[in-house]
C-alpha cells in the first residue's frame, strides 16, 4: 500500500535527481533515511510544503532559414603541400593534393619547362593550388639546382617559368675530429660532402689531407646553407674554418671584396692560400717518393727519383697547383702524355703519365691554381696508373712534400678594417661552436 509517506519520499528524490542532474548523494540518501525513521515528527516540518509539480509545456516555432550568401574572391582557391616520397609519381603525388584535372597533367607532360616534376627527389615539398573542382590553378616546386618551378593557369591556359629561387642565407655550425679519414669526420659531424671538399681545398695549402692528418686532428666550421620556404637547399660557401692539425691551429676566414672576389686569409690578414697547393690531387696515395737513389722498376737499375708518384684510378682529374702559362702540353719520351707550366718567378711544376689532357691546356695557355689540367693515366714508362708530379725552382727538382711553398699577396691596408668587422661575427660563432663541442664531450665522459 502506497502511504502518502511513500509519495513524499517519491518526490523528493525525483526532485533532487532532477536539480544535480545525477543519482542521490549520500547526503540525500542520508536526509531520506533520517526522514523515514523521524516518522510524524518529520512529517510535521514538512508536511504541505512539497512543492507542486510545474507541467511542461513545449513550444516549437518554426523559423525561416537565414539567407546564404558565398562571397569568394575572383580566382581563389586552396592551397596544399605534401613531401615526395620514394616511388612517386608527379601524377600519384598531384592526387594526393586533389588535383582533378587531365588538362593540366597534358600540360605537365609535355611543357619542357615542367621536365624537374619528373626527375623527383624524396624529401622535396611541392604545394599546389586547386579550386573546388579539383582544377589545378598554380604549382610550385624547387629544383634540386635550387629554381623555382612555377605553374599558372589563366583561364583555361596554363603556362610554365623557372626562375631562380630567392633563397635565405643562414649560418651553420659543425665540429669533427678525425679517427680514420677527413670525409669519415665529416659525415659524423653532419657536414654536406660540398663543405667537406671546400675545407679540403681552404687548408690545401697548409695540410696534404692523405698524409698530414692525425687521428685526434679537430676542425670547427661555420658555413652557409641556402633556405627557400624554409627547407634548406643547398650549402654554400664556408666562412670561417679552424682545423688543428699536428697540435697547430690554422684559422681561415672568408673574405668577399666588392668586385665579388673571394678568398680565405688568417685572422691577421695573411693569406691562408699559398702560391701553390701541396698536391696537385685532393686525394691520393703517395707510391714513391722524393729520392736520389730508387730502384726503376722498368730500368731495373738504381737511380734518381726527383719527383713523387700519386697513385690514383685512371681518369681522376690533376689540378695545376698553382697560377701558371703552360710551356708545353703532349708527349715527351717516358713521360707519356705531358704538361709543363711555368708559375711565377722560377717555379715550374710538371705533370706526367697522363691518360689525356684537358681540352683547354695548349701551349702558350693560361691556367688558375685548382684547375683540372689532365687525367691520372699510366702512358710512357709506368707499370700503372699514377701521376708522377715534379716541382723544380730554377730548373732544379725539389721535394714538393718538404720544400717551403710561397705565400700569396696579404690583404690589402686599405682592408684590413672592414675585414676584421666582417669577420667577427663569424670568429665568434666558431668560438661558440668549440665552446659547445666541449662542454658535450666533457658531459659525455
Amino acid at each position: 500500500m502506497i502511504t502518502h509517506k511513500s509519495k513524499i519520499l517519491a518526490q523528493i528524490v525525483r526532485a533532487s535527481a532532477r536539480r544535480t542532474a545525477r543519482a542521490p548523494t549520500a547526503g540525500q540518501w542520508l536526509a531520506i533515511a533520517l526522514f523515514g525513521i523521524s516518522g510524524a515528527a518529520a512529517f510535521g516540518l514538512v508536511a504541505n510544503t512539497a512543492p507542486e509539480m510545474t507541467p511542461i509545456r513545449v513550444i516549437r516555432v518554426d523559423l525561416p532559414p537565414p539567407a546564404a550568401s558565398v562571397v569568394a574572391a575572383e580566382g581563389a582557391g586552396y592551397w596544399r603541400e605534401d613531401r615526395v616520397r620514394r616511388g612517386d609519381t608527379i601524377g600519384g603525388v598531384l592526387a594526393r593534393l586533389g588535383v582533378d584535372d587531365p588538362a593540366a597533367l597534358e600540360f605537365l607532360r609535355t611543357n619542357p619547362s615542367a621536365r624537374p616534376l619528373y626527375q623527383l627527389r624524396p624529401g622535396r615539398p611541392l604545394s599546389v593550388e586547386t579550386d573546388t573542382e579539383g582544377r589545378l590553378l598554380h604549382l610550385r616546386f624547387v629544383t634540386g639546382d635550387g629554381e623555382r618551378l612555377s605553374i599558372a593557369r589563366d583561364g583555361e591556359r596554363l603556362t610554365a617559368e623557372m626562375a631562380a629561387a630567392p633563397a635565405e642565407i643562414r649560418w651553420k655550425m659543425a665540429v669533427g675530429e678525425i679517427r680514420s679519414s677527413l670525409f669519415g669526420a665529416a659525415d659524423a659531424a653532419g657536414l654536406p660532402d660540398a663543405v667537406t671538399l671546400q675545407m679540403a681545398d681552404v687548408f690545401a695549402g697548409d695540410i696534404d689531407f692523405y698524409h698530414d692528418l692525425r687521428r685526434g686532428d679537430r676542425f670547427t666550421v661555420v658555413y652557409e646553407m641556402r633556405y627557400l620556404d624554409g627547407e634548406p637547399i643547398g650549402a654554400g660557401r664556408i666562412v670561417a674554418a679552424e682545423f688543428e692539425n699536428r697540435g697547430r691551429a690554422i684559422r681561415a676566414l672568408l673574405w668577399r671584396g666588392d668586385d665579388g672576389r673571394e678568398d680565405y686569409y688568417t685572422g691577421d690578414g695573411a693569406p691562408l692560400r699559398k702560391a701553390f697547393l701541396r698536391s696537385p690531387m685532393e686525394f691520393s696515395r703517395v707510391t714513391s717518393g722524393f729520392s736520389n737513389a730508387r730502384f726503376h722498376p722498368i730500368m731495373q737499375d738504381w737511380r734518381a727519383h726527383k719527383g713523387v708518384d700519386y697513385a690514383a684510378p685512371t681518369g681522376t682529374p690533376v689540378r695545376a697547383t698553382g697560377n701558371a702559362k703552360v710551356t708545353f702540353a703532349g708527349k715527351q719520351n717516358g713521360y707519356g702524355n705531358v704538361i709543363e707550366l711555368q708559375h711565377q718567378g722560377a717555379f715550374s711544376t710538371l705533370y706526367a703519365h697522363l691518360s689525356r689532357l684537358a681540352p683547354q691546356v695548349r701551349s702558350g695557355a693560361r691556367v688558375a691554381q685548382g684547375e683540372v689540367i689532365g687525367y691520372v693515366g699510366q702512358t710512357g714508362w709506368a707499370t700503372g696508373p699514377h701521376l708522377h708530379y715534379e716541382f723544380r725552382v730554377g730548373g732544379e727538382q725539389r721535394n714538393p712534400l718538404t720544400v717551403a711553398l710561397p705565400s700569396s699577396e696579404p690583404l690589402a691596408p686599405a682592408h684590413r678594417l672592414a675585414f676584421a668587422e666582417r669577420a667577427a661575427p663569424a670568429v665568434a660563432q666558431l668560438v661558440l661552436a668549440r665552446e659547445l663541442s666541449s662542454a658535450q664531450l666533457a658531459s659525455s665522459e
